[in-house]
C-alpha cells in the first residue's frame, strides 16, 4: 500500500507508526465513543490500512515502531488471523464499524481501552504483554478462549452484550493468564465463561454485574486460580458455576447479591477452595450447592443461606462467625438431599475445634432427631422415649429427675399401702424407698422386690416402674457409651 493512496487521516497514522507516536483524534475527554458512526472522514481510518501497517509498515533505524491511535472511526474488518505482529497495538477510544478478528495471532501487546466494536475474536492467540480492554463496549461476543497471555487481562468497567439469548457473551474458557484477571465493574449481559481457565494471580470481579436470567451468569467449571477470586459486591442474575474449581486463596463474595430463584444460585461442588466468604451478602435466592467440596474456612452469617442448601460430603475445618448451634442447624435441616449425617458430623467437629462442647452436643442431638424421622413407627416411638427421658443420652440429668420423681411416687404409694409379704416369717422389714429402688434399678437388688408382691393396681404400678427403670437404664448406658466414644 502506497501513502499516496491514503486519506489525510490515514497518512497521519502512517507517518506516526515508524516512531511509535500517538495520533489522537479525540475532541474532548467526555466525548461518547458510541456515537462514532457519525464521525467524519477527517478521523476515519480503514482497517486495511491498519493491517498493512502492522504486517509490513515502515520502520526507522533506532526507533520502535508501534500503532497508537485514539478517537478514530475504523471502517471495514480488521483481520489478523494467524498473523504475527511484533509491534505494540493501541487502538483506544476508537469506534469499529465491523468486528475484529485476530484468531490465533501472536501479538506483542494489545490495548483497546474505551473502544466500541461489534465483536472481538482473539481465540487461541498469544499476547506477550497485558491485554487491555478497560472500559470497552462490545455489542456482540468477545471470544478470548484458548488464549495464552503472559501478563494480565484488564476488563475493568467494560460492557459486553450477547446479541442473542443462549450465546455466551464473554468467552475465556481454557485461557491461560500469567498474572491477574482484573475486571472490577465489568458488566456482561449473557453468559460469561471461565471454564478450565488458569489464572496465576488474582481474579477480580468486584462490583461486577453478570446477567443471564434463567441461565448461567458465570460458568467457571475447573477454574484454577492460584490466588483469590475477589467478587465483593458482585451482582449475579443467573447461576454461578464453580464446579471442580481450584482456588488456592479465598472466594470472596462478601456483599454480593446472587439471584436465580428457579434454580441453583451458586454451585461450588467438587471444588477445592481455601476460604469461602459470604459476609454481609444479601440472602441467596436459589439453591446453594457445596456437595463433595473441600473448603478450609467457611465465612457466612446463617441468614445469608437460602431455603435449599446441598452439603452432602462437604468438608470444612472452620465455620465463622461463631454462632449458637440453633442458628446453624437450619442449614442442615433445609438440605435438599434430605437427612445427611455427614453434614451433622462436620458441624459437630467445627464446634469441638473451638472448644464449644455444648453446641457440639446440641448438633448431635439434632442429628438423632432428624434420623428418627426416617425410621419406621416403632423406631420413632423408641426414639421419642429416649428423647423424652434423657435426650438420647446427651442430657443425663433428665434421667436423675425421672428417677427421683418415680422414686417419690413409688415410695409414697407403697408407704400408704404396704404390699403383702410372700413369706411373712422370712420377709425382711419392708422399706418403701428401697422397694421402689429395687423395682426401678434392674441391676442392683436390695432384697425387697423378691420378698413382697403387691396386688391390684399396685401391682400394675410395680410393672410400670420396672419397665420405666429398664428404659432409663438403657438410655443412660447409651449416653455413657456415646460420651466415652467421644472422649
Amino acid at each position: 500500500m502506497e501513502i499516496n493512496d491514503l486519506t489525510p487521516a490515514e497518512q497521519q497514522v502512517w507517518r506516526a507508526f515508524s516512531t511509535g507516536a500517538t495520533v489522537d483524534f479525540l475532541e474532548g475527554a467526555d466525548e461518547d465513543v458510541a456515537e462514532g458512526a457519525s464521525w467524519g472522514p477527517e478521523r476515519t481510518v480503514r482497517a486495511a490500512v491498519l493491517r498493512a501497517l502492522l504486517l509490513n509498515g515502515p520502520q526507522e533505524p533506532g526507533e520502535v515502531a508501534a500503532l497508537r491511535l485514539s478517537g478514530a472511526r475504523i471502517t471495514g474488518k480488521l483481520s489478523l488471523i494467524y498473523a504475527g505482529v511484533d509491534h505494540a497495538v493501541r487502538l483506544s477510544d476508537c469506534y469499529f464499524d465491523e468486528a475484529l478478528d485476530l484468531y490465533s495471532s501472536r501479538l506483542r501487546q494489545l490495548n483497546l481501552r474505551g473502544s466500541v466494536f461489534p465483536a472481538l475474536t482473539l481465540g487461541s492467540s498469544h499476547i506477550d504483554a497485558p491485554l487491555r480492554l478497560t472500559g470497552c463496549r462490545a455489542r456482540g461476543v468477545v471470544k478470548l478462549g484458548g488464549m495464552r497471555i503472559a501478563n494480565a487481562v484488564f476488563l475493568d468497567d467494560a460492557e459486553i452484550t450477547a446479541p442473542d439469548a443462549g450465546i455466551p457473551a464473554l468467552q475465556l474458557n481454557q485461557t491461560s493468564i500469567g498474572h491477574d484477571f482484573w475486571a472490577p465493574g465489568l458488566r456482561v449481559h449473557g453468559e460469561m465463561r471461565l471454564t478450565g481457565a488458569t489464572v496465576a494471580g488474582l481474579v477480580n470481579l468486584e462490583r461486577a454485574e453478570l446477567r443471564d436470567s434463567g441461565g448461567t451468569a458465570l460458568r467457571a467449571d475447573g477454574l484454577d486460580a492460584q490466588a483469590d477470586v475477589r467478587a465483593r459486591g458482585l451482582r449475579a442474575h443467573g447461576r454461578i458455576e464453580l464446579r471442580g474449581a481450584h482456588v488456592a486463596g479465598r472466594v470472596d463474595l462478601s456483599g454480593s447479591h446472587l439471584l436465580n430463584p428457579d434454580g441453583t444460585a451458586l454451585r461450588a461442588s467438587s471444588a477445592v477452595i481455601g476460604e469461602l466468604w459470604l459476609y454481609g451478602s444479601d440472602p441467596i435466592e436459589g439453591t446453594l450447592n457445596l456437595r463433595r467440596s473441600r473448603i478450609e474456612v467457611l465465612n457466612f452469617e446463617p441468614e445469608v443461606l437460602p431455603g435449599d442448601v446441598r452439603l452432602n460430603n462437604l468438608s470444612y475445618t472452620t465455620l465463622n462467625p461463631n454462632r449458637p448451634a440453633d442458628e446453624r442447624l437450619p442449614m442442615l435441616k433445609n438440605d435438599g438431599d434430605g437427612y445427611v449425617p455427614y453434614a451433622y458430623e462436620q458441624l459437630t467437629n467445627a464446634y469441638r475445634r473451638i472448644g464449644d462442647d455444648h453446641a457440639a452436643r446440641l448438633v448431635q442431638l439434632a442429628k438423632l432427631r432428624r434420623l428418627r424421622s426416617t425410621r419406621a413407627w416403632y423406631g420413632r416411638l423408641w426414639g421419642y422415649l429416649q428423647d423424652a427421658t434423657v435426650g438420647y443420652g446427651f442430657r443425663p440429668l433428665w434421667a436423675c429427675a425421672w428417677l427421683l420423681s418415680l422414686l417419690a411416687v413409688g415410695s409414697i404409694t407403697y408407704t400408704l399401702h404396704h404390699p403383702p409379704a410372700l413369706k411373712p416369717s422370712e420377709a425382711p422389714h419392708f422399706n418403701p424407698v428401697f422397694y421402689t429402688l429395687d423395682l426401678l434399678l434392674p441391676v442392683i437388688s436390695f432384697g425387697q422386690e423378691e420378698a413382697f408382691a403387691p396386688d391390684g393396681w399396685y401391682q400394675y404400678l410395680a410393672y410400670a416402674l420396672i419397665i420405666t427403670g429398664w428404659i432409663l437404664a438403657t438410655t443412660v448406658v447409651t449416653g455413657v457409651t456415646r460420651t466415652v466414644s467421644r472422649q
